[in-house]
């Protein structure tokens, strides 16, 4: 049954991914800072892609901010990032959070997904983690997704797993 529960879990995250993909990679160049709500279109696929990469941890002590991170954990804290990040850096953060969700879901387990999320400010379980991140990740590609189309750009939506943009 947890092989059948992580596969599901895989499909629907790396199909959430996928959209993600094809949001920045379809984004004209003239909207990359284009306002969604109050941030520009850029912030919000990195916003995302940090906290896609941190919920992957075990838990919040694992979490190690990279080259991503310039001011380390300060920069999924603050409200604004250091600097602007660029689309192929976004592609590039994404595909390492790509490779990061297949190392994290074949180490869980019945028992890992039973236990504590693992971050002190997530009241549930790990393996409610992972749908809370699936959640999340589908909200913020939804705004990219809605913020494109009324551009005229029209993007898909993927049933399970990975698709190429």
């Amino acid at each position: 049954m947890i092989d059948y529960v992580i596969t599901i879990i895989r499909g629907q995250f790396e199909a959430g991914l996928a959209m993600l993909n094809e949001c920045l990679v379809k984004c004209p160049d003239e909207y990359w800072d284009g306002r969604i709500a109050k941030y520009p279109f850029w912030q919000v696929g990195y916003h995302l892609l940090c906290f896609v990469d941190c919920y992957l941890s075990p838990n919040e002590y694992a979490f190690k901010p990279g080259r991503f991170h310039p001011r380390g954990l300060k920069e999924l804290q603050d409200e604004y990032p250091s600097r602007r990040f660029e689309r192929a850096e976004l592609l590039e953060y994404l595909a390492e959070c790509r490779k990061k969700l297949v190392v994290s879901l074949s180490a869980e387990s019945r028992e890992s997904l039973e236990g504590p999320s693992g971050f002190s400010w997530l009241p549930f379980t790990r393996g409610e983690v992972h749908l809370y991140n699936i959640r999340h990740l589908q909200h913020h590609t939804g705004q990219l997704s809605a913020f494109l189309r009324k551009q005229s750009v029209d993007t898909r939506w993927v049933k399970v797993g990975w698709r190429d943009a």
